[in-house]
């Protein structure tokens, strides 16, 4: 069992091998007790975060850049699946089509611009946007967790010309202020949502569940969709710490009959990247997989199929959808920055002094043969490569009781229950300011920044949150510093 280092009186971070994978494991020479805060040892080397996916660009385009194995035909479908992802949906640019007739995004790209999350309306207009735009997903459930029957899953606050929306969401933020024990003061946001202009009868909300989603950022999903999942599920066994209370768990669910392990989405519910339910759902764009328009059987929206809106052939081919997939797999992930600043590096040891290392996992791999696109192709080139995302793709509790209800939307996916959430990656977030000129924050963006972000995490994390209340303003500042370096 290799040692990666022999220095600090024998602590050391050690590659131990488990069932085939590696898993990276924090042991001592006295024990298996976790290290104190004058023991760790922060292992070096992680600014190649994707190993041959990664980037050096530190631009608006630090996302939404192919990695260098991409050539050949790859590079053509690339191109292509580029073009897909970011065309508007709309029949009369000539290339597109099939937008709506409800729909929540007008393209991939308009909620993901340059592969990452379009500073959503949330904001700036207080809930759904004008002009056709939102960039957010908004979920609706009976308090029971069943749907309502006019609405389905998702509620499309977005229609095209004829066609009347599902409904508008609104937001009102009630702001409360702590302290730091040094005096320093922060504010929470904490949001209210609701409904309104609902197309079809109004649900009353005592009878609803509305949890709010802004945009993933797409970066390392190539890496991500070729782990190995055998660690995945031994760091489920392995990564539980009773003294912290945390406690991660796998999420599986079920995708085209078959049980999948969970990777992607906040709650980790989706074995794929969803390309086709993303063309379906989020913009109304039918296809193989979703052949039906997604106003079935709602009875004001389907009347425009009586306008000239029904379409006589899928709007989106399979084999579009997977050019789709091959971009977002084969985009590059940012390379770390400012590794050797004394800050960045002060609060890199502050990090794992926390405890954040312990579900924002630094070092994960992929396995041998890469990973499969949704027609079949395969990309060996992802395969074989040691990892930095920061996550290990667990569901863990967020808690409950912060400001009244911490970060439980009460949403169930798969196995994930209203307050479990994947670990979030933390690869490349320290570019979101520069590539989408934001830094909202969260599932929701109810957080305006990092800082914020840190002081919402509960149940789990509450440990973690506390040591990280605990320290000085110039450590805080130090750890926030390393995550804009990652």
């Amino acid at each position: 069992m290799p040692e990666v280092s022999d220095a600090m009186n024998c602590r050391s971070f050690i590659v131990s091998s488990l069932l085939g994978s590696s898993l990276w494991a924090v042991t001592a020479c006295s024990g298996d007790t976790l290290l104190g805060e004058d023991e760790i040892e922060v292992p070096a080397g992680y600014a190649l975060s994707a190993g041959t996916s990664t980037n050096f660009l530190t631009s608006t385009f630090a996302y939404d850049t192919e990695a260098d194995w991409v050539s050949g035909v790859y590079a053509k479908r690339f191109t292509s699946g580029d073009g897909l992802y970011d065309d508007v949906r709309t029949s009369s640019n000539g290339t597109g089509g099939g937008l709506g007739p409800v729909y929540a995004g007008y393209s991939c790209g308009s909620c993901h611009r340059n592969a990452g999350r379009t500073k959503p309306t949330l904001w700036s207009e207080g809930g759904s946007g004008s002009y056709g735009f939102s960039s957010m997903l908004v979920y609706i459930t009976r308090r029971n967790g069943a749907f309502f029957q006019d609405y389905g899953r998702v509620l499309h606050d977005q229609a095209i010309y004829g066609v009347k929306a599902e409904g508008k969401l609104k937001v009102d933020y009630t702001y409360e202020k702590f302290r730091f024990p040094d005096g320093e003061e922060y504010e929470l946001c904490k949001p209210a949502y609701r409904i309104t202009e609902w197309y079809a009868d109004s649900i009353r909300p005592e009878d609803l569940f509305c949890t709010v989603r802004i945009p993933l950022r797409h970066v390392g999903l190539g890496p991500m969709m070729a782990l190995d999942p055998v660690e995945i599920e031994a760091l489920a066994r392995q990564s539980n710490y009773p003294e912290l209370g945390i406690s991660g768990r796998c999420n599986y669910v079920t995708e085209r009959g078959v049980r999948c392990l969970g990777l992607s989405g906040n709650k980790a519910q989706h074995a794929d990247l969803t390309v086709e339910l993303g063309f379906s759902s989020d913009m109304g764009v039918t296809n193989s997989r979703y052949p039906e328009e997604i106003c079935e059987g709602q009875a004001q929206v389907a009347q425009g199929s009586m306008m000239g809106l029904a379409y006589d052939r899928l709007d989106c081919t399979t084999e579009e959808m997977e050019d789709v997939d091959l971009y977002m797999q084969s985009l590059s992930v940012p390379a770390r920055r400012n590794v050797n600043d004394p800050q960045v590096m002060r609060g890199e040891r502050k990090f794992f002094e926390a405890k954040c290392h312990l579900c924002h996992v630094t070092t994960l791999h992929t396995r041998p043969r890469g990973s499969t696109l949704l027609n079949g192709t395969h990309l060996p080139w992802l395969g074989n490569q040691t990892i930095h995302p920061y996550s290990d793709y667990l569901l863990h509790d967020m808690g409950s009781e912060i400001m009244g209800v911490g970060l439980n939307d009460h949403y169930v996916s798969g196995l994930a229950r209203g307050n479990e959430w994947r670990t979030t990656p933390l690869w490349g977030i320290g570019l979101q300011q520069t590539v989408n000129g934001h830094t909202y924050f969260l599932h929701d963006g109810r957080a305006r920044n990092l800082l914020e972000a840190i002081m919402w995490h509960g149940g789990e994390a509450e440990a973690s949150r506390n040591l990280f209340r605990q320290m000085s303003k110039e450590d805080r500042d130090a750890v926030v510093a390393f995550l804009n370096s990652l």
